[in-house]
This record gives structure tokens, sequence and C-alpha cells, in this order.
């Protein structure tokens, strides 16, 4: 089975990533599609995260009414900081009837020869890579493929700056995620 990996801290999950992820369903041959919650992403301080398990409880909530979508917490019990190329290695040991692909952002896409096997992770995955304003969306590469997937500026850091200052996140999440984000207080105090 074909599954589309896509990594990120979701600091909160918000519906561009869902769009993304439903996008990536509808417009390729990937069967499902797992959302890998990543505990620190080496490019990202990590003082601004809420704690791993909430961020994967507010995946979960999202998603539940997806079936061919999955929260992963694979890379809790890897080494950190969480590496792709470490990541895959693993899911491709412990899966290997699976075909695993990789879905980024044009953005990440663009730096991905500087990430660790950055090479590695290019030429020897298939890649779906979305689009991103102010980002060239080519490749040489047969492997990487382009979406057109809809563009919503929506950024997890303006979702938590409005929570901060007490204003609505509002279609800018699923509703649940967003009930249980003011139930529990997340992003209104540091290290949640």
């Amino acid at each position: 089975m074909k599954i589309a990996l896509y990594f990120g801290s979701f600091n909160p999950i918000h519906i561009g990533h869902l769009i993304i992820a439903q996008h990536v369903l509808n417009a390729t041959d990937v069967k499902k599609l797992w959302f890998v919650v990543s505990p620190q992403n080496p490019e990202k301080p990590s003082l601004s995260l809420l704690k791993d398990r909430h961020r994967l409880h507010l995946v979960r909530i999202a998603i539940e009414d997806e079936p061919c979508f999955k929260a992963s917490d694979i890379e809790f019990n890897l080494s950190r900081p969480s590496y792709t190329i470490h990541t895959l290695g693993h899911l491709k040991d412990k899966y290997p009837q699976h075909e695993f692909c990789i879905v980024m952002g044009a953005d990440s896409f663009q730096n991905v020869l500087n990430w660790k096997n950055g090479e590695n992770i290019l030429y020897n995955n298939t890649i779906y890579v979305y689009q991103r304003d102010g980002f060239v969306n080519t490749s040489p590469l047969k492997n990487v493929h382009f979406l057109q997937a809809p563009l919503l500026n929506i950024s997890a850091s303006t979702i938590r700056t409005l929570i901060k200052e007490k204003k609505s996140i509002q279609y800018l999440v699923h509703q649940k995620v967003k009930e249980e984000i003011l139930q529990q207080g997340y992003y209104t105090s540091p290290l949640q």
C-alpha cells in the first residue's frame, strides 16, 4: 500500500494541513496518509512547542472521522532531534509491505538538500510537493511531483498568537480541535 508521510510539528494542526492532506489523497495514487508528529524539528526551536502528547492528541481529534488518515507518534520513540532520514529508515524496516512517500511544502523542498542525508531523501523517495507563495515549483527529477493544492495562508504561529490574544480561531482549526484547545487552555501559558 502506498502511504504518504506528512511530517510536522502540527503546533497546532489546522485546516490548511487537513486540506493539503485530503488533496494528496484526491490527486495521487496514495491510499493512506500518516501525520507524523515530530517531537522536535531540528530547524525549529522547541520552546514554542506544546507537549508531544498534546499535539498528537489534537491531530487524532482532527482526523478521527477520516479512515484514510492516521496520526503517527513513531518519532516519539526515536532519538532526538528528529531527522526524516532516520524515520524513513525505521518505517521501511518496520513496514516492508508498504511503499512510503513524502509530502512537503515547496519551502521545505527548497531546503531538502540541507537536511541530514538530504540527497538520499531527494533521490530515493517519491516526494509530493505542495505550493507555497514565493517558491518555484519545478524539478527535473521524475520522483518529485508538484501538486496544485488549495493554497491557504494559515500558520500555526498565527493561531497561537490569536489564542494568546484571546481572539477567535474559529474556521482556522477543526471545531473539535478548537474546543479541546480552549478547554485545556493550550497555548495560553508556556510549557504545556
